[in-house]
């Protein structure tokens, strides 16, 4: 165990032999020294936030930052002894009923530390301890059974042999590219795997490394599940390690709007805190990159990107200082795109992606099935020959592929025009073909040199003179 100069925080060697947290769960801790932090640490925090929060009764104040009253019970008999923090009064039950505020050099002190950083909230985890149970509650290989998968797929159409490709990417954890036309549900079919495993995992708010705090929970992305049963705050014997949120599996998704940065610490120069990058708070959880090779960054750069946290499952973060942090890399990478495999890089590029599918248009019989679902999901009344006759007329004569979006867009359409026109609830042709008309660009009957000469014409308006013959 050593000291980092000026940082007040100690180095824990990161074997599990150290620390350890036997099940899937983080253990409360009964001392500083098991929370893996040091003193001063805890002593800046909780001043930190009696400087935000005023006046706070004690428990209240312990529970804020993660711990129990007794933790903290002599760093604040500590602070109250420096004159940095005083009791205003008491609710009569003991320390932990003290209503506790700070003393004017108190809040001095706490505004020096806020000038190094903002962090309040449940105290930081150290990093050992959150690369233990990040790989702790990775899932073992051969998890996933068939009728897991197939149950998780129970609301979309999917064929056997869909679900044969999905199953051993899913179970290996590795990477998986999904591609295909546009419309054909690539991106619902990554979806529907967060219903695969209910089991919850733990997810620390804060990260402690190097002196620095970087942020990992996102209530964007981290649903919290509390199944603890209300009780006093005098006497609150917690589950967990409560500087963990207990949350769903994760499940993130980013599009064009990717780059490079965003896969690495983010720093806030306001609070000084960093946030943690889309991969960190997906661990455990999977991360669609959708539209892939759309991003700013080339199909070769988001993928080199990804080369070692794929291969070892560890990831290396940056901070402003030059430092470097290793951070586990747990999460289920799928990739999801509208361009052909040769469109995004040759076969040595595309290797370093361990599965792939194609996603492909549905045959007739799977359009038939989704349009009926759809049908069914809104209790709207629909007959065979109706829907027989909407596919013969403008997918079989026209040529047109069928995509399976197209019977939620086209159906959607019919009811909006349904709401709007006081219809009955059923459907005619006439409006299938009106709300087929809707969804999609038709083409114009006029010849394109008549077109072209409408717009000279608007031009020569415009300018006050004729237009140029062709041959002047």
């Amino acid at each position: 165990m050593s000291t980092l100069p000026g940082s007040g925080s100690r180095v824990e060697d990161s074997s599990e032999s150290v620390y350890d947290f036997g099940e899937v769960i983080p253990p409360v801790p009964e001392t500083i020294e098991e929370a893996g932090l040091s003193e001063s640490t805890v002593e800046q925090l909780l001043l930190k936030t009696l400087f935000f929060r005023n006046e706070i009764i004690a428990s209240e104040l312990a529970a804020a930052v993660g711990f129990k009253f007794s933790v903290i019970d002599s760093l604040l008999e500590s602070l109250k002894y420096k004159r940095l923090v005083h009791v205003k009064r008491s609710l009569g039950m003991g320390d932990a009923s003290g209503v506790l505020a700070l003393s004017e050099a108190g809040r001095n002190l706490a505004f020096s530390f806020l000038e190094t950083n903002q962090y309040t909230g449940p105290a930081p985890v150290p990093l050992f301890q959150y690369s233990i149970l990040v790989r702790k509650q990775r899932r073992e290989g051969g998890w996933l059974s068939q009728d897991a998968l197939a149950y998780a797929y129970r609301k979309m159409v999917v064929t056997p042999e869909i679900l044969a490709h999905i199953g051993p990417a899913v179970s290996s954890g590795n990477s998986f590219l999904i591609y295909g036309r546009p419309g054909n549900g690539k991106t619902y079919l990554a979806e529907a795997l967060v219903n695969l495993d209910y089991a919850p995992i733990f997810v620390p708010y804060a990260i402690e490394c190097q002196g620095q705090i970087v942020q990992v929970f996102d209530p964007m992305y981290h649903q919290p599940i509390d199944d603890e049963e209300a009780s006093s705050v005098f006497d609150c014997e917690p589950s967990w390690d409560k500087r963990f949120a207990k949350c769903r599996r994760p499940f993130i998704v980013t599009g064009g709007e990717l780059t490079l940065e965003m896969l690495d610490l983010t720093y806030n120069a306001t609070s000084k805190v960093y946030d943690a990058p889309f991969q960190v708070k997906a661990n455990n959880g999977i991360y669609l990159i959708d539209d892939f090779g759309r991003q700013k960054a080339t199909p070769a750069e988001v993928l080199n990107r990804w080369i070692v946290p794929m291969e070892r499952r560890v990831d290396f973060l940056s901070f402003r200082s030059g430092g470097k942090m290793t951070v586990p890399f747990e999460a289920f990478l799928i990739f999801s795109t509208n361009l052909r495999p040769r469109q995004l890089g040759d076969e040595a590029f595309l290797r370093r992606i361990q599965y792939k599918m194609l996603m492909p248009n549905p045959s007739e019989e799977e359009f038939a099935e989704i349009f009926r679902q759809f049908c069914r999901s809104r209790e709207l009344a629909c007959a065979e020959p109706l829907m027989e006759r909407f596919i013969d007329q403008h997918y079989r004569r026209t040529g047109r592929p069928l995509r399976r979006c197209h019977p939620r867009d086209v159906l959607s359409h019919a009811i909006d025009l349904i709401d709007f026109e006081l219809l009955p609830q059923e459907l005619t042709d006439e409006l299938l073909d009106r709300a087929f008309e809707s969804c999609f660009m038709q083409k114009t009957d006029e010849p394109p040199n008549r077109r072209r000469n409408k717009v000279r014409t608007r031009s020569a308006d415009r300018t006050g003179r004729p237009p140029r013959p062709r041959n002047a």
